[in-house]
């Protein structure tokens, strides 16, 4: 807005945030800002045109019209600001946390099996399935799959507290090299040893498991919560393998058997990492120590 534009096309006053009509769309300072302050033409075009109709209380309706006006704005501009706000974090949470991305994956695909049919049949494991060679993409999409809300929660309330931890001590590739790893081989494992080949199995629990005994083999003091019971992760992992061992082959329809392969892989995985991280840890000290 140039100099010019803030004066007012009455008294030539200028303002810093001056009133432009809605009605004539010129100019106007504070005082003369109502239309019949300031003879409005584009208003008695309105009312020509039958688009307004007027009353005796005029000047009301047009200040409650304004009031209005800028409650709508307002509460749009609100509403867009805090769904963009949501936006950024999701996004900036997915970019900077793998764990992170894949529990709103989840949520995203738990959303479309709710609303979209066929959806869930589509990307569950089905053993038989794999045996034949079919649906190999299963063996993957399994585990963005939950069979209701109780299952989903549960999971990724464990990933929510124990995936940023592994990423945060053993890097964001290794993480999701544990998860995807622990995932697959849990899965074929199921697919390998179930005895209802036609009953399908969803959800990330093998992956999980894989990423909670990994944290527990390179972080073994780490203090969790078992049902209220503070317990280091290391004597969770135990109760959580013999719970599953224990169950084997009952009719629970929990896929007890990917649990375990999980549990094996982290356990092989986290070993190899934390070796690894010794191994650094001595050649950094060694060549501090030479300089």
């Amino acid at each position: 807005m140039n100099h010019l534009d803030k004066k007012c096309w009455i008294c030539g006053k200028e303002e810093t945030i001056p009133f432009k009509c809605r009605f004539c769309g010129k100019t106007f300072c504070s005082r003369h800002r109502l239309p019949e302050q300031h003879a409005c033409e584009g208003l008695e075009e309105v009312k020509k045109n039958g688009s307004y109709s007027g009353s005796p209380g005029y000047g009301t309706n047009v200040n409650d019209d304004l009031f209005k006006d800028a409650l709508k704005s307002t509460a749009k501009y609100a509403a867009k600001s805090a769904v963009k706000g949501v936006g950024s974090n999701i996004k900036y949470s997915m970019k900077s946390s793998p764990a992170m991305a894949i529990i709103y994956l989840c949520i995203f695909s738990f959303v479309l099996q709710l609303f979209v049919p066929g959806y869930m049949q589509l990307f569950q494991l089905v053993p038989a399935w794999i045996l034949q060679g079919r649906h190999l993409w299963t063996l993957v999409t399994h585990m963005f799959i939950h069979s209701g809300f109780t299952h989903l929660f549960f999971n990724m309330l464990i990933l929510f507290f124990f995936g940023p931890e592994l990423e945060r001590r053993a890097g964001k590739k290794i993480f999701m090299y544990v998860y995807f790893t622990a995932g697959l081989v849990a899965a074929i494992a199921y697919t390998l040893t179930s005895s209802s080949p036609y009953t399908p199995v969803v959800g990330a629990s093998g992956a999980i498991m894989g990423v909670f005994a990994a944290l527990a083999i390179i972080a073994p003091d780490i203090r969790v919560y078992v049902y209220f019971i503070p317990m280091q992760i290391t004597h969770a992992l135990v109760l959580f393998v013999l719970l599953d061992f224990f169950l084997l082959g009952s009719n629970d329809m929990i896929a007890h058997t990917a649990h375990l392969s999980g549990a094996l892989v982290g356990l092989l995985m986290g070993s190899r990492i934390k070796r690894a991280q010794i191994r650094y840890n001595y050649d950094n000290t060694y060549y501090r120590y030479r300089r």
